[in-house]
């Protein structure tokens, strides 16, 4: 058993990490002066040998993070969402992905969930930002035992990877003995209306919006797409074939992240009536998580919205 009830998100990768680093010599951690917020100091404590405090500087700790695995190293350099997308960008792009390093960000705070950090610390863009880099895999766990299996999975491939982790408490849902599969989607309910594609913390909106619309009548299937990027193009398509309406669901913008995505594939392989639920074109705020997410319209009752909305529109 591994988490149940509600847990940190983090927590899944953390633990996994602390496997990989008593059973690989070759994994190496970093922070940029967080490793308390990043989940990573347990690995510094256990493993000094393993672990590189770069101070608060994201691009260097993303250079060096390139070399050590261009040098045979699995590198996990943690930081925040924001500081891995936006202030070490540079880095990333041509230190890590032009040279298909082994490297495997973990990026945590991704979303609007940060709580009192504001809008400052609030990653929208992040998945739009890594997903446009050529050979970047993009991996967004729905819960603390997919964070789990997740991190073990990226470890195990070689090539760069973005894991985005979700910061505040939140539901535990997915099976803990179930392995990972970099992209593959999971349908968690089947559905013939409708189709909801979420990732991340929307996963378990989505399927609560789907227990409110088989009361009206709808039928959803709700699929999780943990990795955003190589998308699972056939169970998309599949999808869309099938229930004729598609939503998507992302603690992200509505601009070039999933649902992006999942629209350039049907406007180019099957035209379908698609309906976002994200955060619009706008920067957030301070607040409590559950309040937030209220106020930007990322609830299950707004996937419920989209969904009618969708099949209206057939």
């Amino acid at each position: 058993m591994l988490f149940s009830g509600s847990a940190d998100i983090r927590e899944g990768f953390a633990k996994a990490l602390m496997e990989l680093g008593e059973s690989n010599p070759n994994v190496v951690a970093m922070s940029a002066d967080l490793a308390g917020s990043s989940k990573v100091q347990a690995f510094a404590d256990t493993f000094p040998d393993q672990f590189f405090q770069m101070g608060i500087s994201e691009g260097d700790m993303m250079g060096t993070a390139a070399g050590l695995a261009l040098a045979g190293k699995i590198v996990f350099p943690t930081t925040f969402a924001v500081f891995a997308a936006s202030l070490a960008n540079q880095a990333v792009r041509l230190s890590i992905v032009y040279n298909q390093a082994n490297v495997k960000i973990a990026a945590g705070h991704g979303g609007i969930t940060v709580g009192g950090d504001g809008a400052t610390h609030q990653a929208f863009e992040d998945i739009a930002l890594m997903r446009v880099l050529p050979g970047l895999t993009v991996v967004v766990p729905a819960d603390a035992n997919e964070a789990y299996h997740a991190t073990l999975a990226v470890a195990a491939m070689h090539g760069p990877v973005y894991l985005r982790l979700a910061r505040s408490p939140h539901p535990v849902f997915t099976d803990p003995t179930k392995a990972f599969q970099i992209g593959k989607a999971e349908v968690l309910r089947e559905g013939a209306d409708v189709g909801i594609i979420a990732t991340g913390t929307m996963v378990v909106r989505a399927l609560q919006a789907a227990e409110a619309l088989a009361k009206d009548g709808i039928s959803a299937r709700v699929i999780n797409m943990h990795t955003i990027k190589p998308l699972d193009t056939e169970c998309v398509l599949s999808c869309a074939v099938d229930c004729k309406a598609v939503v998507t669901a992302e603690e992200h913008s509505v601009i070039g992240g999933l649902g992006g995505a999942v629209a350039e594939l049907l406007a180019q392989k099957q035209p379908t009536p698609i309906e976002f639920v994200g955060v619009q074109d706008t920067f957030g705020e301070s607040g409590e998580p559950e309040e937030i997410l209220t106020k930007y319209g990322l609830s299950a009752d707004k996937i419920r919205e989209a969904a009618v909305t969708a099949v209206q529109r057939k």
